[in-house]
């Protein structure tokens, strides 16, 4: 009886652990047990059961909030920015035109002074600020305009465009207000303003500011084209479903 007990254990362990000794199967069944004690758990996504910091909520709601809304054309240009060659070209031009510190403008007027010699021509600088920038547009001193697209409150900046257009200043929209503060020795920056350049970068900024006239001064789409009214996957799917089945409804009324 024990020999035949004994027996039966092992067939019911065989059995339990995989291919018995007689199936000639290569693989063994090897299954993990992920009770406590166990094998260590499997990394799974937990994004949807982290409770997030209220303000990474608040930004998430609004992003979500502003796609669902609809946009005016004035509002929805700002997200018409320059393509990544475009920004990179105009980013190497403005970066040889970086304003002085005031470290480094103390420096020179202190050398100025100690030699004697008569103030000479300012430097050729980028211009920023807002309303320096803005009265440099209707001064007609402005040569290119760069405003930053995530300017907020968008107020600020709105009436640049319509100004730019109305002076036939070239302008473009550059992506990143941090990018500008760089230029300008800043966390950030609204717009920047170019109002004269070397020689040797004159033919780059005839040929920035000929691009940019085509693309956002004389383009009548920016001021045209409403933005927004983007609504989620599932609501998509819906619509897509009853635009579905008014075809077929139509298609079966063309028939008789």
């Amino acid at each position: 009886m024990k020999k035949a007990k004994g027996k039966k254990v092992v067939e019911s362990k065989g059995g339990a652990g995989g291919a018995s000794a007689g199936s000639g199967s290569l693989f063994k069944k090897n299954a993990r047990n992920f009770r406590l004690g166990g094998d260590i758990q499997p990394k799974r996504d937990l994004t949807r059961f982290v409770k997030w910091p209220r303000y990474v909520r608040i930004q998430r709601q609004k992003r979500i909030l502003m796609q669902r809304l609809k946009v005016p054309p004035t509002i929805n240009q700002f997200s018409m920015t320059l393509e990544k060659n475009q920004t990179a070209k105009l980013l190497k031009l403005m970066a040889k035109y970086v304003p002085e510190t005031h470290k480094e403008k103390a420096l020179r007027l202190k050398a100025q002074a100690e030699s004697g010699a008569k103030a000479g021509d300012k430097p050729m600088h980028l211009k920023f600020g807002l309303n320096h920038v803005t009265t440099l547009i209707e001064e007609n001193k402005a040569k290119l305009v760069v405003i930053a697209h995530d300017v907020d409150p968008i107020e600020m900046v709105v009436h640049l465009p319509a100004l730019c257009r109305k002076k036939g200043v070239p302008f473009c929209f550059i992506r990143g207000k941090a990018n500008l503060g760089k230029l300008c020795h800043l966390k950030t920056a609204t717009c920047v303003a170019l109002t004269e350049v070397r020689r040797e970068d004159f033919v780059d900024l005839e040929q920035l500011g000929t691009q940019f006239k085509t693309q956002f001064n004389d383009n009548a789409n920016l001021t045209r084209k409403w933005g927004g009214g983007i609504m989620g996957i599932k609501n998509q799917h819906m619509m897509a479903q009853r635009q579905k089945l008014r075809d077929i409804e139509l298609a079966k009324k063309a028939l008789v």
